[in-house]
């Protein structure tokens, strides 16, 4: 696997590739990799012939307030692992390379509607950096597909929403949330748990299976169902940001007909934002 840190020379490896009839897979990364993202990059080499790989700690993204200085930086460690996975290129650019003028005057993606509410709701601006940088990487990388994680469920709603609204030539391919044994969610925050917190942070999943498995038996109550299931994690400790019921498709408030359902979830357990959700398909008999 080679590592290059400039535009210019991914450009050059990928296109090698490109003239060798290889087709090219994409796993966007902001690093401190854990089973999840190395579950992105096996699925990528399952599809394609050259996956490229990026870590890249994107600055748009974060608020005033969050975490971006404290955001764990690992690259030799994240490099073996994805040796390992047999990913191909890894892209591992600086800021100045990404903003090479810097952010202030940086032309903007927005993705009205789906990155309303929820997280977006509760980090202003959040999405359009994430949509900013996904274009971005997808113009240096010109993929012809790219595999991202289901866990950040909206994240993944703006970037298809954004492909197919540009008319960019890439399949977005969503893979399920990879979970630790207890049920907790993969995500390079469960680092800053500390051991007490992680003996907790697991009741956010079991929140979500008991809200999926009353609607599957036929509960349409969704304000008292998440009333009360908000209660049960506020009484485990945890300061929950949203517990919402939504339209799997459109991300609208759902309603007693639609079939097609998310379960989302965003909470603070001490000063980390644990984020959440099951997707949940009824079928006509249920």
């Amino acid at each position: 696997m080679n590592t290059v840190k400039t535009v210019r020379e991914l450009r050059a490896a990928v296109a090698r590739a490109r003239n060798e009839g290889k087709r090219i897979g994409f796993v966007p990364t902001m690093g401190n990799l854990h089973s999840g993202h190395i579950a992105l990059i096996t699925k990528a080499t399952q599809r394609v012939d050259f996956v490229v790989a990026s870590i890249f700690v994107n600055p748009l993204q974060f608020g005033a307030g969050e975490d971006l200085d404290k955001y764990p930086r690992t690259l030799a460690a994240d490099q073996e692992k994805l040796l390992e996975a047999g990913c191909h290129l890894l892209f591992a650019p600086a800021v100045e390379e990404m903003y090479p003028d810097g952010m202030t005057g940086q032309t903007r993606v927005s993705v009205p509607q789906l990155s309303e509410g929820l997280c977006g709701a509760s980090r202003p601006g959040h999405f359009e950096g994430v949509a900013t940088v996904v274009s971005k990487l997808f113009n240096m990388v010109q993929p012809d597909l790219a595999i991202f994680g289901q866990k950040d469920f909206q994240q993944l709603a703006v970037i298809k929403s954004l492909v197919h609204d540009l008319n960019m030539p890439v399949q977005i391919i969503g893979e399920p949330t990879v979970r630790a044994a207890d049920g907790l969610a993969l995500s390079s925050r469960n680092g800053f748990l500390s051991e007490e917190q992680r003996a907790v942070a697991p009741v956010v999943y079991r929140v979500l299976s008991q809200m999926a498995e009353a609607i599957k038996q036929g509960e349409r109550d969704f304000p008292a169902l998440i009333d009360a299931q908000f209660k049960q994690l506020e009484a485990a400790g945890l300061r929950t940001d949203y517990l919402e019921i939504r339209h799997a498709q459109t991300l609208r408030p759902a309603t007693p007909e639609d079939r097609d359902l998310v379960i989302l979830v965003a909470a603070f357990l001490g000063t980390t934002r644990l984020i959440d959700n099951l997707h949940l398909s009824l079928d006509t008999t249920a």
